[in-house]
């Protein structure tokens, strides 16, 4: 072999070796995330590993800042947006200088408008493809699947979301856990945020009850990566049943996305492949049905990509046939629909095949889980 053939085989596989993701993850601001992330650094240099700060956000703990001494920084990208100098996350200087391992902050941060990516966890996966291995952080809020169940604990929407995928693609998840008494005891000595907010903090996100139900969630969000982990690593038994899920959605928006996180939740939970069905009928043709409808159809599309699914957009004017013809063409074992009152459900019930198509899942050992 040639030098300069060997040399582009050498970097063909340096290519395809792709960096370590390790995420922490937290049920809020405060429990020390970027405390930890920094420790890890510390401990990495002093075993001789190149390691870098890519970008860290200490929002002016003194703890967390006296942990940056001693690290070496990449300085940030500086953009005016606005009227504003900002700074983001510099990608290239961290490809250009390749370190063995960088740390990258605030995982569900959107970049600014004009960047190459419009969130850092795609930069992430760009610095992961040149094979530098990335620490990060995010808090459970953030995770996509579990957005409307955040949304219920605490009343508010957050509008920044990572999708499950990166999640999945981790080497590493660990929760930062601490009981919601030390938390507050935290926030309460200014260890969170300037003492001007701790009051309106603590009558509204840092609640007990609030924060006891986001720690549940973290805790069973790490144990979901923990078993998919096992699942990889671990010999297990062959004639075990491996699920695959087929989520059916409507051009109902708002029922679409919430049979899109609670499939993206199951299939996350059983570490499985995931299908996302839509059917389209003869009325809802692109001339026929609403722009408004299309985009959140499209958007839907997108969130089921980023959360793992297969997208399956099909034309066909039975329901019930079409998802009977995907669940054995793709070897479904469980199909999510929605509950009675949507539309999907409604023509299924009026169609005279439901029966059948109900024998037919049972005959085929697939199950029905019609969600709320």
């Amino acid at each position: 072999m040639g030098s300069e053939a060997a040399n582009k085989w050498l970097a063909q596989l340096a290519k395809e070796k792709k960096g370590k993701l390790k995420i922490y993850i937290g049920m809020s601001a405060g429990v020390g995330k970027s405390y930890r992330m920094l420790q890890e650094a510390h401990n990495l240099q002093r075993n001789g590993i190149n390691v870098k700060v890519g970008y860290i956000e200490t929002h002016g703990r003194k703890e967390t800042e006296a942990l940056v001494e001693g690290l070496s920084i990449i300085p940030r990208r500086e953009v005016f947006y606005k009227g504003k100098l900002l700074d983001e996350l510099d990608v290239q200087s961290i490809l250009l200088l390749q370190p063995t391992t960088v740390l990258i902050d605030e995982l569900a941060h959107s970049n600014i408008p004009g960047s190459k990516n419009e969130k850092r966890w795609q930069d992430i996966l760009d610095v992961l493809e040149a094979g530098i291995d990335v620490i990060t952080a995010v808090n459970i809020q953030h995770i996509e699947s579990i957005n409307e169940e955040v949304k219920k604990i605490t009343g508010i929407e957050v509008k920044e979301r990572v999708p499950d995928k990166i999640l999945q693609l981790a080497n590493e998840v660990v929760n930062i856990d601490l009981t919601a008494d030390e938390l507050i005891a935290r926030l309460k000595e200014g260890k969170i945020y300037d003492k001007s907010k701790i009051e309106q903090a603590l009558t509204n996100f840092f609640k007990p009850e609030k924060i006891l139900q986001l720690r549940e969630l973290a805790l069973k969000e790490v144990a979901v990566q923990v078993e998919r982990k096992v699942d990889h690593e671990v010999v297990r038994d062959k004639s075990l049943r491996h699920e695959k899920f087929l989520a059916c959605i409507s051009s109902n928006h708002l029922v679409a996305q919430k049979i899109i996180r609670k499939t993206a939740r199951l299939a996350s939970y059983y570490n499985s492949q995931w299908f996302l069905l839509y059917i389209q009928l003869p009325n809802e043709s692109a001339d026929k049905i609403p722009l408004a409808a299309q985009r959140h159809l499209i958007n839907n599309f997108k969130t089921a990509t980023e959360s793992g699914a297969t997208v399956l957009q099909i034309k066909h004017n039975r329901i019930a046939e079409a998802i009977m013809e995907q669940c054995l063409e793709k070897k479904v074992t469980t199909v999510c629909i929605g509950k009675p009152h949507l539309n999907l459900l409604q023509i299924i019930l009026r169609t005279s095949v439901f029966n059948k198509l109900l024998k037919n899942l049972g005959t085929n050992d697939i199950d029905l889980i019609i969600l709320s």
